[in-house]
């Protein structure tokens, strides 16, 4: 089912748009979607014909290509914020899913790249849970 959404970036300064269908949304363990992130994985949706639209800021978007592979990460220069990008000689539109500023109910369709987990990455679901900062921050 077609979709659309629109996201942005923490500060605001970029903005978009999107029109059409999400094939796939990976949570992705490899070291490179780790570092990206900062966290144990990368959360990103890909589609093959979904449609992106700038709506404001485009060019305050850098896109850093990792030298010797296939590895794309664009980004607000103001506050870094991960971006969409289109990767694959513009056959595939990648979307950080916390990019978005709509509810959007697509599950994640797998873990992906799980042999580089990080180790503390296990049973996260038995740790205390909090609705804001914990009394001690």
């Amino acid at each position: 089912m077609a979709v659309k959404v629109t996201g942005s970036c923490l500060c605001k300064m970029i903005t978009f748009e999107i029109e059409g269908v999400f094939e796939s949304f990976y949570l992705c363990h490899c070291i490179r979607c780790r570092k990206d992130s900062g966290s144990a994985h990368a959360a990103n949706l890909f589609s093959s014909t979904a449609k992106l639209k700038w709506i404001s800021g485009q060019d305050n978007r850098k896109t850093f290509n990792l030298p010797g592979t296939q590895h794309t990460k664009s980004f607000c220069s103001t506050c870094g914020s991960a971006m969409p990008n289109i990767q694959m000689e513009g056959k595939l539109l990648m979307v950080p899913a916390g990019s978005l500023d709509n509810a959007f109910s697509m599950k994640p369709t797998a873990h992906i790249f799980i042999a580089d987990k990080a180790n503390w990455d296990e049973n996260l679901e038995k740790i205390p849970r909090f609705e804001g900062l914990p009394g001690n921050l």
